[in-house]
């Protein structure tokens, strides 16, 4: 909204403000991070009047049980951080249209997941094939929508992605083969968040330094100059997707505060799995899911515990009658409890690890 404020600057010189996305971006960040900052308090209370507290599963750490009751569903307040943001300083177009209905389709699919576990007492919320119809929906529309309409993101072919350290490679997807690689990114990503979403700001914090790094991409491939400089794909309306991406990640730190040991509120699905699935979506759109391996190391690392975990225990309860295990207990952030490490000792460990995936990201800019 703020953005078309740019016309009128022939009456006034600082309106001319507006139209660099820079400027754009650091009124986004800051507004999600007071939007969040201003509204916590009043939805954490009306969340512990309505009884919206955790379950706290009893198979997990023991030293979780205290937590118990904490209100969840926090989420709402990263996705409402996130949205008001966006459409007050960043240009509507098909990137920050796509990115929207993203977080709103999966916060509202994550909402229905905590509100029938915390309010209709339902133990499995949202039955799994249900939430993966729900996933798998989106991605088919994200996947068609971007072949059909590929001529309003960019000149590049739809089906294309860049290749990480490789400036002259990229690969060609068939039309058929792109939809499914949509479907199984944006729904790997969101649920890799979820499973990571288990300690006090562990999840908030690596979406925070993400959306971050994804934001400096999306300012990088919108600029004709910058993208040819890197070798990179250049995508015209992309940058905007910066604005949106500082406000996500404004809007988690805002969150953050709230959420920061020992934590006052959750996110729960309604956050996780809308940070996750429009991380998922960002790096769609910017033609970067290899990247976002990379970006989001931490979040990969989590998920692969947990396949492998349930692979292996599996495997050997077949073979041998006992099932086995390679972590003490997965999720990995876990396995690093059981072992005797602090909950804070493991949420700024793994922020550091973050940190360091995110410069390596930014290494493969220059390493092609």
């Amino acid at each position: 909204m703020l953005y078309y404020l740019a016309e009128f600057a022939e009456y006034h010189i600082v309106l001319n403000l507006f139209r660099w996305q820079t400027f754009r971006a650091a009124g986004a960040v800051v507004t999600a991070f007071l939007v969040a900052f201003y509204f916590g308090p009043g939805i954490i209370r009306r969340l512990r009047m309505l009884k919206v507290g955790q379950v706290v599963r009893s198979e997990g750490p023991q030293t979780h049980l205290g937590k118990a009751g904490t209100p969840t569903m926090g989420g709402v307040l990263i996705v409402m951080s996130t949205v008001i943001p966006t459409l007050l300083w960043a240009e509507l177009n098909p990137y920050t249209i796509t990115a929207l209905v993203v977080i709103l389709w999966l916060g509202a699919l994550g909402f229905l997941d905590d509100y029938l576990k915390v309010v209709r007492k339902k133990t499995e919320g949202l039955i799994g094939r249900y939430k993966i119809v729900g996933q798998v929906s989106l991605g088919l529309l994200v996947g068609l929508s971007l072949l059909f309409f590929a001529d309003r993101f960019s000149e590049i072919p739809a089906t294309w992605t860049q290749i990480p350290f490789f400036k002259s490679w990229h690969v060609a997807f068939h039309p058929v083969a792109y939809v499914l690689f949509v479907i199984f990114i944006l729904t790997g990503s969101s649920n890799a968040v979820n499973l990571t979403d288990g300690l006090d700001g562990l999840a908030a914090g690596l979406s925070a330094i993400a959306a971050t790094t994804f934001g400096i991409f999306a300012y990088l491939l919108g600029r004709v100059d910058a993208a040819d400089y890197l070798n990179l794909f250049y995508l015209p309306g992309a940058g905007e997707l910066s604005v949106f991406c500082v406000a996500l990640a404004g809007g988690c730190l805002g969150f953050l505060w709230y959420n920061a040991h020992p934590a006052e509120v959750f996110m729960g699905d309604t956050g996780s799995l809308a940070i996750g699935g429009v991380l998922g979506a960002v790096a769609i759109l910017l033609k970067a899911e290899f990247l976002l391996a990379i970006v989001g190391g931490v979040f990969v690392l989590e998920a692969l515990s947990v396949a492998t975990q349930t692979i292996y225990f599996r495997w050997t309860k077949k073979r041998t009658g006992v099932g086995r295990r390679i972590f003490r207990m997965a999720p990995l952030h876990h396995h690093f409890e059981q072992i005797g490490w602090h909950e804070n000792k493991v949420i700024v460990r793994f922020w550091i690890l973050g940190t360091m995936f995110a410069l390596v990201a930014f290494a493969t800019l220059k390493i092609r």
